[in-house]
């Protein structure tokens, strides 16, 4: 067996777990399953996308990387975008139905309406054609042990590790952080203690809406663009939510690297076809076995 799976499955599963963040938190704090969440991963390269397109000069290689300065620029600036377009979802059809009380299945299909709106949306203005940041070539560097890998992909690997510590500052050493922790452990318990809580859906939509963002502009680097790569992730990255602890952002962090090496053991071992099935077995085990995930609390 070739080690190499172990640096192919850390890359891919930073990838998920950052769009589990989003995920996971989403659920903590509204309660419901949102699977428009792909799409902003694909909503997120593409956005980044228009801003690289639009200053080409930007993109000259810096240093080993295959890309320039521009792309950083690209990335925050669709972040930003991603998280308003977020906000945006919630407040035209999300927000409506919690005034209204709705049941959680309403939400759930709702999300899923949410998805095709935004695929289809993608496809109309930016055609199903797969796309690039870059086509510069880069020629995987020896690790040790056999691994290999590529200065960008080292490169997504250090930017994951310092998000993630961003995020787990944001939740534990800030007052908003704190909010949302209260809210949800005890959304009404939270109300009643003055938190605004609809101030906090709004940051969870916009911190989710980014991570995502940051997650395809990771997969659009290293991979390519294209409107379907947000709903290709969906499974791994509820498995990863599910298998991490739903509320845990290091339990979604985690979990999407157990996914991604997983995946990429698979990939290996039995054959690429079957790497889409690796989510669906993970999550199908997790929810047999532990559905509270490994860093999550049992249900009392």
């Amino acid at each position: 067996m070739n080690a190499q799976f172990i640096v192919d499955g850390l890359i891919a599963g930073s990838m998920i777990g950052l769009g589990a963040i989003g995920v996971t938190l989403t659920y903590a704090i509204l309660r419901f399953a949102n699977f428009a969440h792909g799409e902003f991963i694909a909503w997120g390269a593409y956005l980044a996308l228009a801003v690289v397109a639009a200053v080409p000069f930007g993109m000259v290689p810096i240093g080993p990387f295959s890309f320039g300065w521009m792309l950083p620029v690209a990335a925050i600036a669709a972040a930003l975008l991603t998280g308003g377009l977020a906000i945006l979802i919630d407040w035209l059809l999300f927000a409506s139905f919690r005034r209204r009380a709705s049941a959680t299945i309403i939400m759930v299909i709702a999300s899923f309406g949410a998805s095709l709106a935004l695929r289809s949306l993608l496809e109309f203005v930016f055609t199903s054609k797969p796309v690039y940041f870059t086509r510069e070539l880069q020629i995987a560097m020896p690790l040790g042990g056999g691994l290999r890998a590529t200065p960008d992909q080292l490169l997504m690997l250090g930017v994951t590790a310092v998000l993630v510590i961003a995020v787990h500052l944001l939740l534990t050493r800030t007052a908003i952080g704190r909010q949302m922790r209260a809210v949800s452990e005890n959304p009404v318990l939270a109300r009643l203690a003055g938190v605004d809580v609809r101030r906090v859906i709004r940051t969870v939509w916009c911190l989710g809406g980014a991570l995502a963002a940051g997650a395809g502009v990771m997969a659009g680097l290293l991979v390519q663009i294209r409107p379907y790569m947000g709903f290709d992730l969906l499974l791994p990255l509820f498995a990863a939510a599910i298998l991490g602890g739903i509320g845990s952002v290091p339990g979604a962090i985690l979990g999407g690297l157990l996914v991604g090496l997983c995946e990429a053991l698979a990939v290996q071992t039995v054959g690429a076809e079957w790497r889409a099935a690796v989510g669906f077995v993970i999550l199908t085990l997790v929810l047999l076995l532990r559905p509270q995930g490994i860093l999550g609390k049992a249900a009392t």
